[in-house]
């Protein structure tokens, strides 16, 4: 693995990916629609760097030395980390530890351990980095919205000439995006097209083995800079070439019809014929003494599948995808000291990625739906919050509907307090009580 990169952190400039579709076209080299009528859950995608618009590749997300100071500085602890060699994972406790005087920690990682293992060949997987550092947090939020999917991303580091994980298959969508060394990929078409979570590839492990010895669909070595779709299901293997080889995986947690029909599953305890228990003394391993249970059941279910309201279905799916993915970050203390110093003059944002819904509570209030509440405000607010959920930034005085600015102040300080609203971007700059101006 090259090293020719300066050692990388967090805070250093990222290429931009806020306009929509941006991010996604780092990852395949074709227009949205032909990508999403011709790839999209359909057919694996390879796109070479030179057909990317990043000449770059992907070392602004994360580079070697990033992965070093991870590994290295940042008290990382399991199951941030997980290290894999001969196919199987090898236990944390082979490579973690206490956190020294005072952490109380019992499971952080050890770098000289880290160290051992990966010069004897062990593959290191960085999971969850999308929680971790801040250019993979702002990426995947962007991807994520281009895909409309919730994302999670790891990021894999393989010494010379060796593999970590068997042929197999994932039950989600990937993007593959190669960052440093060279990575030789076999891929092979689906045993079981779009598994389920509930149907990993263990569970066709012979058949998984007797594909993996036929020829592969795509036969490829990625370079620095290459990207690959994969859809979730198809089989694969890499392996890494002469030098070290460090790339992510983005994995896409999808939506399926069959989550939808869990959800209704969910809202048909709603009706008393599906509830009602079976006849008394019922022999359950005799099929024709089963048979008319089963129609009277199917006829239940299906009469009550023509009064199940969309909207109680769209709740359930709300409140199963929207937790998956989280909004940009804040910073709790220039947040407090923002609510602080607020004034009327002072301009206010809706948090970026936040996913939320404005919806009627009666007639005197409001409701606002977002990925882990419902808040609710007296009825006069909507206008203003209609406002704030064009993601524009709007002056705490241009907020409709209410009667004057201290009403205004009171609405902008309790969004700033509940993390719905951020202080806008712009010339204004927030200062902390006693301290200097802070952006």
């Amino acid at each position: 693995m090259t090293h020719s990169q300066p050692p990388g952190g967090p805070d250093r400039p990222a290429v931009l990916h806020s306009e929509p579709g941006a991010a996604l076209r780092r990852c395949a080299a074709i227009e949205t629609e032909k990508f999403a009528t011709g790839h999209w859950g359909r057919a694996p995608l390879l796109s070479r760097a030179a057909e990317l618009p990043n000449p770059a590749g992907f070392t602004d997300l994360l580079s070697p030395a990033d992965a070093d100071e991870l590994l290295s500085r940042r008290g990382l602890r399991t199951p941030f980390l997980r290290i894999a060699r001969n196919g199987e994972l090898v236990p944390a406790a082979r490579y973690t530890g206490g956190g020294g005087a005072g952490a109380e920690i019992g499971d952080q990682v050890l770098d000289e351990r880290v160290l051992e293992l990966y010069s004897g060949g062990a593959t290191l997987v960085l999971q969850g980095l999308h929680r971790l550092w801040p250019p993979l947090t702002e990426f995947t939020r962007h991807l994520a919205a281009d895909v409309g999917q919730p994302l999670q991303v790891n990021a894999y580091l393989t010494p010379p000439d060796s593999q970590g994980f068997a042929t197999h298959y994932d039950t989600h969508d990937v993007f593959v995006l190669q960052v440093d060394g060279r990575k030789h990929w076999r891929i092979h078409a689906p045993v079981l097209a779009d598994p389920l979570e509930r149907q990993p590839w263990g569970g066709r492990a012979d058949e998984v083995g007797a594909v993996a010895d036929g020829t592969p669909a795509l036969d490829v070595v990625l370079e620095p800079g290459d990207a690959l779709y994969l859809p979730r299901g198809w089989l694969h293997s890499a392996q890494a070439q002469a030098e070290s080889s460090l790339h992510l995986t983005v994995g896409v947690r999808a939506l399926t019809r069959y989550t939808l029909v869990e959800e209704l599953l969910a809202l048909a305890a709603e009706d008393a014929r599906l509830r009602a228990g079976l006849p008394f003394g019922l022999d359950v391993a005799d099929p024709e003494a089963i048979e008319p249970v089963l129609t009277e059941t199917v006829e239940a279910l299906r009469d009550w599948l023509h009064r199940v309201e969309p909207a109680a279905v769209a709740d359930r799916l709300r409140r199963r995808a929207w937790p998956a993915s989280r909004p940009a970050p804040i910073r709790p203390l220039a947040q407090a000291a923002a609510v602080d110093t607020l004034d009327a003059t002072a301009r206010i944002a809706l948090r970026d990625g936040l996913r939320c819904r404005l919806r009627a509570d009666g007639d005197e209030r409001v409701e606002l739906l977002t990925f882990d509440r419902t808040i609710s405000f007296p009825a006069q607010c909507a206008p203003a919050l209609r406002t704030l959920l064009e993601a524009r930034p709007v002056q705490v005085a241009q907020l409709p509907g209410l009667d004057d600015d201290a009403d205004r102040l009171v609405l902008a300080r309790r969004l700033l307090r509940e993390a719905i609203a951020v202080p806008a971007a712009g010339p204004q700059r927030w200062r902390s009580p006693g301290g200097p101006a802070a952006s």
